[in-house]
């Protein structure tokens, strides 16, 4: 496997730009993905970053560095890799269908980190090619964070691997627990915080530019916010938490969280305030 070490990163606007552009010059078709790992070899946990990070998303101080931060540090090697000429697929446009995150050892603000991101497994979808991504945080050598990215690149003709299949099943007898706000502004205030500016969050403008009625929340977002309810107010030192994305959150909206609480984790769902649209479905274990 080719490793690809980034001592520095260009700016969020620079690596997004290089994806939308390079998406005009991708192909349709490709037998599998190129074996590359992209790496950061230093990250320091910022402060400052990771309180901008936990406001937009509504975690606690007494929280602690929230279990998907890491995300944040491993989402610009995900850009620079789509935006190189041996990754396939176009990263514009690019459908986040699942997350999972696993947290193995609590982490803290100044701590170092090695952050890695790596090409993964290839399924067929009807509606197109089903890409994953494994990211990896170690400290000191130790494993300390992982998370499987699931995407979908719509409209490809002859998608490669065995069928997509949903990895979570509804749950009956869940409980209205929480409104969420998702407000217009939203996508703005958490791409700034995430380094995430697809255009389809940003403005009711951009976002009908590629094919939406009006902008929409960040996946990660709903993940977190509901995180940010469901985990204990205080720091865990294990977590895992997969979720499924189903349909799509238009900003501005009034949404509710419902779970089944169980010991030291949760199932639940993000709804329609309605609660007949399904946004979001996860599960969640901690300790």
């Amino acid at each position: 496997m080719k490793v690809i070490e980034i001592n520095q990163l260009p700016s969020p606007f620079a690596i997004n730009l290089s994806v939308f552009l390079s998406s005009f010059k991708k192909k349709k078709s490709a037998s599998e993905l190129p074996q590359v790992m992209y790496v950061r070899p230093k990250v320091r946990i910022d402060a400052k970053k990771v309180a901008k990070y936990a406001s937009v998303c509504g975690f606690a101080d007494v929280q602690g560095v929230p279990m998907l931060f890491p995300h944040m540090e491993a989402f610009p090697l995900a850009m620079l890799m789509f935006a190189e000429k041996s990754f396939p697929w176009a990263g514009m446009g690019m459908v986040h269908l699942a997350n999972r995150a696993k947290q193995y050892q609590h982490i803290h603000v100044n701590d170092e980190l090695r952050i890695e991101m790596q090409t993964g497994e290839l399924y067929a979808h009807n509606k197109g090619q089903v890409i994953t991504l494994h990211a990896r945080a170690l400290r000191q050598g130790v494993l300390v964070w992982d998370s499987t990215w699931t995407l979908l690149s719509m409209a490809v003709k002859q998608p490669m691997g065995p069928s997509y299949t949903s990895a979570l099943e509804e749950v009956p007898h869940l409980a209205n627990q929480a409104e969420i706000l998702a407000y217009s502004g939203l996508g703005r205030r958490y791409g700034a915080a995430s380094g995430d500016v697809n255009p389809i969050h940003l403005t009711n403008f951009t976002a009908k530019l590629l094919g939406f009625k009006q902008a929409i929340a960040h996946g990660m977002w709903t993940k977190a916010r509901a995180l940010a309810i469901l985990m204990p107010k205080k720091p865990v030192e294990q977590a895992e938490v997969s979720v499924e994305f189903k349909n799509p959150l238009f900003l501005p909206s009034r949404v509710a969280l419902w779970s089944a609480v169980e010991d030291q984790g949760a199932k639940f769902e993000v709804r329609s305030a309605k609660g007949d649209k399904v946004h979001l479905r996860g599960q969640l274990s901690y300790v």
